[in-house]
Protein backbone atom coordinates (compact mmCIF):
# COMPACT_ATOMS: atom_id res chain seq x y z
CA UNK A 1 0.00 0.00 0.00
CA UNK A 2 1.41 3.47 -0.80
CA UNK A 3 2.79 6.07 2.05
CA UNK A 4 1.79 9.20 2.72
CA UNK A 5 4.74 10.72 4.73
CA UNK A 6 4.03 12.58 7.91
CA UNK A 7 6.21 15.32 8.66
CA UNK A 8 7.90 13.84 11.35
CA UNK A 9 9.26 11.18 9.27
CA UNK A 10 10.52 13.71 7.47
CA UNK A 11 11.91 16.27 9.20
CA UNK A 12 14.76 14.16 10.79
CA UNK A 13 16.28 13.48 7.94
CA UNK A 14 16.45 17.35 6.90
CA UNK A 15 17.80 17.53 9.85
CA UNK A 16 20.61 15.02 9.38
CA UNK A 17 21.40 17.39 6.37
CA UNK A 18 19.92 14.63 3.50
CA UNK A 19 18.04 16.35 1.18
CA UNK A 20 14.82 15.34 -0.32
CA UNK A 21 15.77 12.58 -2.99
CA UNK A 22 17.67 10.87 -0.60
CA UNK A 23 15.61 11.01 2.19
CA UNK A 24 12.51 9.40 -0.21
CA UNK A 25 14.97 7.01 -0.78
CA UNK A 26 15.71 6.23 2.31
CA UNK A 27 12.38 5.93 3.45
CA UNK A 28 11.30 3.61 0.64
CA UNK A 29 13.98 1.57 1.51
CA UNK A 30 13.27 1.10 5.33
CA UNK A 31 9.37 0.66 4.36
CA UNK A 32 9.51 -1.17 1.08
CA UNK A 33 6.46 0.93 -0.19
CA UNK A 34 4.90 1.13 -3.24
CA UNK A 35 4.43 4.47 -3.72
CA UNK A 36 4.59 7.61 -1.76
CA UNK A 37 2.97 11.04 -1.40
CA UNK A 38 2.81 14.05 1.34
CA UNK A 39 -0.69 15.65 1.91
CA UNK A 40 -0.81 19.67 1.40
CA UNK A 41 -0.95 19.75 5.39
CA UNK A 42 2.63 18.63 5.44
CA UNK A 43 3.95 21.22 3.27
CA UNK A 44 2.06 23.79 5.68
CA UNK A 45 4.04 21.94 8.45
CA UNK A 46 7.36 22.12 6.27
CA UNK A 47 6.58 25.78 5.40
CA UNK A 48 6.13 26.73 9.17
CA UNK A 49 9.78 24.95 9.77
CA UNK A 50 10.97 27.30 7.17
CA UNK A 51 9.83 30.64 8.54
CA UNK A 52 11.01 29.47 11.83
CA UNK A 53 14.37 28.70 10.90
CA UNK A 54 16.88 30.36 13.04
CA UNK A 55 19.84 31.00 10.66
CA UNK A 56 19.89 32.12 6.76
CA UNK A 57 21.19 28.85 6.01
CA UNK A 58 19.01 26.32 7.64
CA UNK A 59 16.09 28.52 6.18
CA UNK A 60 18.06 27.80 2.74
CA UNK A 61 18.69 24.12 3.10
CA UNK A 62 14.72 23.29 4.48
CA UNK A 63 13.56 25.79 1.36
CA UNK A 64 15.84 23.58 -0.69
CA UNK A 65 14.39 20.20 1.10
CA UNK A 66 10.75 21.29 1.04
CA UNK A 67 11.24 22.33 -2.86
CA UNK A 68 12.55 19.02 -3.40
CA UNK A 69 10.40 16.55 -1.97
CA UNK A 70 7.72 18.70 -3.91
CA UNK A 71 9.47 17.69 -7.50
CA UNK A 72 9.46 14.26 -6.33
CA UNK A 73 6.39 12.85 -5.01
CA UNK A 74 2.51 13.71 -5.86
CA UNK A 75 1.19 16.45 -3.18
CA UNK A 76 -2.02 15.01 -2.24
CA UNK A 77 -5.19 17.88 -1.77
CA UNK A 78 -7.59 18.26 0.55
CA UNK A 79 -10.76 17.55 -1.12
CA UNK A 80 -14.68 18.05 -0.62
CA UNK A 81 -14.35 14.49 0.06
CA UNK A 82 -11.83 14.64 2.51
CA UNK A 83 -13.23 17.67 4.03
CA UNK A 84 -16.37 15.48 4.95
CA UNK A 85 -14.35 12.82 6.07
CA UNK A 86 -12.49 14.47 8.75
CA UNK A 87 -15.33 16.38 9.48
CA UNK A 88 -17.54 12.75 10.28
CA UNK A 89 -14.40 11.73 12.16
CA UNK A 90 -14.00 14.70 13.99
CA UNK A 91 -17.53 15.03 15.43
CA UNK A 92 -17.28 11.31 15.81
CA UNK A 93 -14.50 11.30 18.12
CA UNK A 94 -15.11 14.93 20.36
CA UNK A 95 -19.05 12.59 21.21
CA UNK A 96 -16.15 10.39 22.80
CA UNK A 97 -14.38 12.90 24.50
CA UNK A 98 -11.38 12.53 22.21
CA UNK A 99 -9.65 14.77 19.81
CA UNK A 100 -7.28 14.64 17.26
CA UNK A 101 -4.86 17.29 16.24
CA UNK A 102 -6.38 19.06 12.94
CA UNK A 103 -3.18 18.74 11.04
CA UNK A 104 -3.49 14.80 11.94
CA UNK A 105 -6.88 14.15 11.04
CA UNK A 106 -6.72 15.75 7.79
CA UNK A 107 -3.87 14.01 7.33
CA UNK A 108 -5.36 10.69 8.39
CA UNK A 109 -8.36 11.52 6.62
CA UNK A 110 -6.49 12.41 3.26
CA UNK A 111 -4.31 8.79 3.33
CA UNK A 112 -7.95 7.40 3.60
CA UNK A 113 -9.88 8.97 0.97
CA UNK A 114 -6.73 8.35 -1.42
CA UNK A 115 -6.19 4.30 -0.30
CA UNK A 116 -2.88 5.34 1.82
CA UNK A 117 -1.22 4.53 4.95
CA UNK A 118 0.91 6.93 6.66
CA UNK A 119 4.26 6.83 7.66
CA UNK A 120 4.78 8.50 10.88
CA UNK A 121 7.03 8.70 14.00
CA UNK A 122 4.19 10.18 16.02
CA UNK A 123 1.55 7.61 16.05
CA UNK A 124 -0.57 8.87 18.78
CA UNK A 125 -3.03 10.75 16.95
CA UNK A 126 -2.92 8.98 13.90
CA UNK A 127 -3.97 5.58 15.74
CA UNK A 128 -7.11 7.15 17.23
CA UNK A 129 -8.64 7.17 13.39
CA UNK A 130 -10.11 3.99 12.53
CA UNK A 131 -9.43 2.12 9.31
CA UNK A 132 -6.30 4.12 8.95
CA UNK A 133 -2.96 2.07 8.63
CA UNK A 134 0.08 3.33 10.16
CA UNK A 135 3.56 2.75 9.45
CA UNK A 136 5.94 3.28 12.38
CA UNK A 137 8.93 4.96 11.62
Amino acid sequence: MPLILDSSVLIPEERKGKNAYHAIFEITKAAGSQGLAISIVTVIELAHGIARANTLQREQMRRQFLQELIAAVPVLPITIPVALRAGQMDGQSAAGGVRIALADLLIGATALEFGYSVATANARHFQLIPGLTIVRF
